[in-house]
């Protein structure tokens, strides 16, 4: 029996490695189950080697020879072997419930705003790197090269993989170094560089091709683990091609860790791709460094940017920091939800291994009747004790991951409120409680049970959000010059059309005072206000814009006038001087 305990322990394991490696070396496995297999493989063991252990003792302790004992050492211990099982498979059971659900949870939340990241940070690496041209150009050099290598290889007798040239002018997968044309690398070392980027677009990083092909329909969970890691690990960067000594192997990255990086980065792009001369980035420069359908992709990504007018360098540092601030929320997200989802692991661990004990007492026969009263007793004090405690937990627990209204840099309203420092913004989500930013960078802490019984206004999700203007200007004015006025403050929000939606509706609301008129400029920017910052600033552009065309076309406002009635007027001349002058005696 000693012998079963220690050998089917390592039967189990080398089971679950020979499963691991078939599954590894399959590629359609490994995309689908490797993720479950990696978490499960230790309950799997020990599922494994329990059962075993079970097998061996029934079969050698058989009926015969619990006759020949007497029949009381035998079950309790064969008893005790099924309660170890059964603890196995529950635990198993409790294991791949938490994996699949986390999965879950993380593909409906974080997947769209994941692959988004991913093709920012694709389109920073491919704007920042050499033309396409350039790349082509290069690589017929090199494949003359590989080629030549190769044909001196198989005459030596040599026998080369049949996929060597495939992988190496495969597409580089995002957060890789591309080859440059003004790289310098060893012929003797392109059959090894060719096996390491294969090697990396299988572990780490992921193409473009495959990134656009992937939704939250066929994700597998392998992928989704790849693409968090990704986000939480990776950052975003731009290669630097302007190294002379930089090679294949050893490619110069500059990493975007603030603002001012990003805003620096945009400008190597913008340096990079625009014409020399040119104020603008069009969709035919694009085109130098992607394909037809992501450049125009890019294109309507980035800020202001039209087939017709281009990209301009402001436009292009705003979309940078936008893409920086972005990447770096969805990874304290992503960081956070881990946390949780571990913190929640260990506490069903807890409740799982109370019921594991209650049903080994029920399979030893240990719980008689007043051990169950007794139980039941200590369970209704423990619910009084800790009941709200308790109700409290569970109450955060769904808001957090079912309800979930909210991410880690999400900029909300708490209960509708309108004051100034009800907009806050998302520092830290934890299991029981929420971190908020306050406007002047003060800490609020909510409890999750009470969020969950306020409404939340939330900004980063919600559309293309409007915005209002009021003024009053004086009943006299004449329609001629309200006719100009509404026609100039249309042209300005038409002409900015990176700023604002087309067609605003200008309209007379209400007369004030019988001597004053009240107008409304109701228009919709092209974002939503998460940018709370850029929000004011559009709108102070135009307010200063309105001020500009009321002095142009002299349109006041003049209060009603005022009856004065003067009942006593002081004589003409007087000897009465104000108590703060003095005079010569």
């Amino acid at each position: 029996m000693v012998l079963v305990l220690i050998c089917g322990r390592l039967f189990s394991g080398w089971v679950i490695r020979l499963v691991v490696f078939f599954i590894e070396s399959n590629f359609l496995l490994r995309k689908r189950v490797l993720y479950f297999v990696y978490g499960l493989r230790n309950s799997v063991q020990n599922c494994i080697w329990l059962s075993l252990v079970l097998i061996a003792w029934l079969c050698i302790f058989d009926k015969k020879v619990d006759k020949m004992t007497g029949g009381k050492v035998l079950p309790y211990v064969s008893s005790i072997w099924i309660c170890l099982l059964v603890g196995a498979y529950i635990w198993l059971l409790k294991t791949l419930l938490v994996k699949v659900l986390a999965m879950s949870f993380h593909v409906s939340t974080f997947f769209d705003r994941i692959q988004e990241s991913l093709f920012n940070q694709y389109v920073i690496e491919t704007l920042s790197g050499p033309a396409l041209v350039e790349i082509d150009q290069t690589g017929h050099e090199e494949e003359e090269k590989v080629m030549a290598e190769v044909e001196k290889l198989q005459s030596a007798g040599a026998t080369l993989p049949a996929d060597l040239k495939a992988s190496i002018f495969a597409k580089r997968p995002i957060g890789t170094p591309r080859k440059t044309p003004t790289a310098s690398t060893p012929r003797s070392s392109a059959f090894s560089r060719a096996i390491s980027e294969k090697e990396k677009e299988k572990e780490g990083g992921i193409t473009i091709d495959h990134l656009h092909k992937l939704n939250q329909k066929n994700i597998s969970a392998w992928n989704m683990k790849r693409l968090m890691n990704m986000v939480r690990i990776g950052v975003l960067s731009t290669l630097d091609e302007k190294l002379p000594q930089s090679n294949y192997e050893d490619e110069t990255a500059v990493q975007i860790t603030s603002e001012k990086k990003a805003k620096a980065a945009a400008k190597q792009i913008f340096n990079n791709v625009a014409k020399p001369g040119s104020k603008f980035i069009y969709l035919e420069d694009l085109m130098r460094f992607m394909r037809e359908d992501e450049a125009s992709k890019t294109m309507c990504l980035i800020e202001s940017g039209t087939e017709t007018r281009g990209i301009s360098k402001c436009a292009l540092k705003n979309w940078a920091v936008n893409a920086f601030r972005e990447r770096r929320a969805l990874a304290l997200s992503l960081n956070d939800t881990k946390t949780a989802v571990n913190k929640l692991h260990q506490m069903l661990n807890v409740l799982v291994a109370i019921i594991i004990s209650v049903i080994w007492l029920l399979i030893l026969r240990v719980a008689t009747m007043h051990f169950l009263v007794f139980l039941s007793s200590q369970i209704l004090l423990v619910v009084f004790i800790f009941g709200n405690s308790a109700k409290t937990t569970f109450e955060a627990i769904i808001f957090l991951f079912v309800m979930h209204p909210f991410d880690v840099g999400d900029r909300v309203e708490v209960d509708g409120v309108q004051a100034r420092n009800s907009s806050m913004v998302v520092e830290e989500m934890n299991i029981l409680t929420t971190v908020f930013l306050r406007y002047d960078n003060q800490k609020i802490i909510y409890p999750n049970s009470v969020l969950s019984t306020k409404p939340i206004s939330n900004y980063y999700r919600s559309p293309d959000m409007g915005d209002s203007v009021d003024f009053s200007i004086h009943i006299s004015t004449p329609m001629e010059k309200i006719a100009m006025m509404k026609e100039k403050i249309t042209r300005y929000i038409e002409n900015r059309s990176d700023h604002w939606y087309p067609a605003p509706m200008i309209v007379m609301r209400d007369v004030e005072n019988m001597n004053g008129i009240k107008w409304s400029v109701w228009l919709s920017h092209t974002m939503n206000h998460q940018d709370m910052r850029e929000r004011w600033a559009r709108r102070a552009f135009l307010i200063e814009e309105m001020v500009k065309t009321f002095r142009e076309l002299d349109i006041q406002y003049r209060m009603l006038p005022l009856d004065v009635n003067i009942h006593n007027l002081p004589p003409l001349s007087s000897t009465r001087a104000p108590s703060n002058w003095t005079t010569c005696a």
